[in-house]
């Protein structure tokens, strides 16, 4: 067992993992953190998506102890304050039903509106193109990110800017 030390959602956390862990089975399993789920685990469906080091990667293919001393963000560390304009966008746009794929999207549009802040559909689509859902269908998602980006992107707002 290796010991490794991580940032999770703002708050230093430590763990002793095997070298054969995923992080997903990690983050789950010992840290319980719940939000990425269980898919294909082999990187094809993102249910698993996290924000490693602000960038997304399915924690299914990543072994734990290769995150040692890095930053991870799940989504219980988004819009710990309340939602986000992207979160609100989803919620008015009814962009999910069962909220399997939800974590690993919303993480995955994070990213993308911290990168471009306004993106057009054409690029949402493409930042999501490693997420499926399978029961949504995708217009939804997209209107919600792209109009989340028109909003103000996935930071919350302050006070004074509402």
């Amino acid at each position: 067992m290796k010991k490794i030390n991580l940032i999770l959602n703002g708050e230093s956390r430590t763990a002793a993992v095997a070298p054969h862990e995923v992080l997903l089975d990690v983050l789950r399993e010992k840290l319980g953190v719940k939000s990425p789920k269980v898919g294909c685990e082999r990187g094809d469906c993102g249910a698993c998506t996290i924000l490693l080091d602000g960038k997304p990667v399915c924690s299914c293919l990543i072994l734990a102890v290769e995150v040692d001393g890095q930053e991870i963000t799940t989504l219980e560390g988004v819009g710990r304050n309340g939602p986000t304009p992207l979160q609100q966008s989803f919620i008015r746009h009814n962009a999910f039903q069962c909220g399997f794929c939800a974590p690993g999207i919303v993480l995955a549009a994070t990213a993308l509106l911290e990168k471009n802040p306004q993106p057009s559909a054409h690029e949402a689509q493409e930042a999501l193109s490693g997420n499926l859902c399978r029961c949504t269908g995708y217009e939804a998602i997209i209107e919600s990110v792209v109009e989340a980006g028109r909003e103000g992107g996935g930071k919350k707002k302050s006070r004074k800017g509402q």
